[in-house]
């Protein structure tokens, strides 16, 4: 693990320092791309969706391979034949961003270990996953479901069903994330356009709001009566069950502060990934081996966002481009549509690029450039619904299958590994997404987004 380590932070320290050498920030205009050049980015998507289904060994063995090729396309694209370096180099500069971020604060939530004690009444499981929800927006999604998923299994040890895994990924490794650009990974991504931090806040938490307490009811009614089923003599036991409280890795919030810290700081560019790399490091080389162990905690998973990520923001390159020059001849131009819009690509494919896409495409609507600062400022001053759909579309609908966010085929490997019977893919959206989420999400269209 050392040795990887070690690849991982030297090779986001250098990317960072090439991006601060390189890249001054200044707008970079899109280029007239061939439609043909968005098929790598489609392949690219296609392969994370449905190639695991298909043969999860012969994926997991190569998809360095398809991620590097496919973004190789379009690198060799943009500098042999549209002589568009600049806009290599500020892609590059947001992946660094991305992932200095994300990885951050997948190490330091690694180092942080706590058992919960008590038994797994209903309004202890609801306070729990009430609890994620907000913490989501400090840590991620990525941090707060891989802090919580663990402890939140044990203490439910005794009675642990599939729906107790199945709204934890509704509530923390989702809509939780939907109040900061450090919740989700959409919402960072258009931190890193311009979008203001605490902007995200204001248009998001009355949705946020009623999103979360309606699924806090829906598990609380499904939970009590799971539990009112359970042996008299269970019941009774139940606090039997639960653990010693414990908390371990006390000085990774430390780290954590500074994580957060950071993500505020603009210039000079790359002091803000440099200090989250140095944060991550800080917390890995502190915290005790015996804390890491108890968390299982290991790469893999930081491993393969890193390398998945780097071919989608290459091929994503001329999506984005052809959205900004052509997004009028689509037909989408309502609030409501792009809400939809954003929302079932996000249930399919990952949610950070298709936010991106459809944000592009709004601004193209206006005739406006994504990566102009001005644009942006009247934007989100004459047509910031926009930014509001788009952003709780990609959100709360990567909850709606086990690929539509990072942490929810985490969580739901971890769950397997302990034991719980977990749905299929179509099982899970059969069961839990058309039964709980789309009716909510229609709800939240007819209020907010419909006229």
């Amino acid at each position: 693990m050392n040795r990887w380590l070690g690849r991982f932070f030297g090779i986001t320290g250098s990317l960072v320092l090439l991006c601060s050498l390189s890249f001054a920030g200044e707008s970079v205009e899109p280029s007239p791309v061939s439609p043909v050049m968005i098929l790598p980015f489609v392949l690219m998507l296609g392969a994370i969706a449905v190639a695991p289904f298909i043969n999860r060994q012969w994926w997991e063995e190569n998809y360095p391979a398809v991620s590097i090729s496919l973004g190789l396309l379009t690198v060799l694209y943009y500098v042999l034949a549209l002589h568009n370096t600049p806009r290599l180099l500020a892609t590059l500069y947001e992946y660094v961003s991305f992932i200095a971020l994300i990885g951050s604060l997948f190490v330091v939530s690694g180092g942080i270990h706590f058992r919960m004690r008590g038994r797994a009444t209903p309004i202890v499981n609801v306070i729990v996953l009430g609890f994620g929800a907000i913490v989501a927006n400090l840590v991620g999604t990525t941090g707060a479901s891989m802090l919580l998923i663990r402890p939140y299994i044990r203490v439910n040890k005794y009675r642990i069903k599939a729906y107790h895994v199945i709204f934890f990924i509704f509530l923390v490794s989702n809509v939780g994330g939907a109040l900061t650009p450090i919740g989700d990974p959409p919402l960072f991504l258009g931190y890193l356009k311009g979008i203001p931090f605490f902007w995200v806040f204001d248009i998001a938490w009355p949705i946020w709001l009623f999103a979360v307490l309606a699924l806090l009811g829906a598990f609380a009614l499904i939970d009590y009566r799971a539990f009112k089923k359970l042996p008299h003599s269970l019941q009774e036991r139940a606090e039997e069950f639960g653990e010693e409280s414990r908390f371990e890795g006390l000085s990774n919030l430390g780290f954590l502060l500074a994580i957060l810290v950071s993500v505020f700081i603009e210039h000079p560019i790359g002091l803000r990934e440099a200090l989250m790399v140095g944060a991550a490091a800080g917390s890995y080389y502190t915290t005790p081996k015996r804390v890491h162990e108890k968390n299982e905690f290991n790469f893999i998973p930081i491993k393969e966002v890193a390398i998945l990520f780097l071919g989608i923001f290459a091929t994503m390159i001329p999506a984005l481009d052809w959205l900004t020059l052509h997004s009028q001849s689509l037909g989408i131009v309502s609030v409501g549509q792009y809400y939809w819009g954003a929302g079932v690509l996000s249930s399919f494919l990952d949610n950070a690029p298709t936010y991106l896409n459809f944000l592009t495409a709004a601004f193209g609507l206006f005739h406006l450039n994504l990566e102009n600062v001005f644009h942006m400022e009247e934007f989100l001053t004459l047509h910031w619904r926009y930014v509001q759909a788009i952003s709780i579309g990609a959100v709360f609908f990567g909850a709606c299958t086990y690929i539509g966010n990072g942490p929810n085929f985490m969580v739901k490997s971890i769950a397997e590994q302990t034991g719980v019977e977990m749905p299929s893919f179509f099982g899970y959206i059969a069961k839990y997404t058309l039964v709980y989420l789309i009716p909510l999400y229609t709800i939240i269209w007819f209020v907010f987004f419909r006229s």
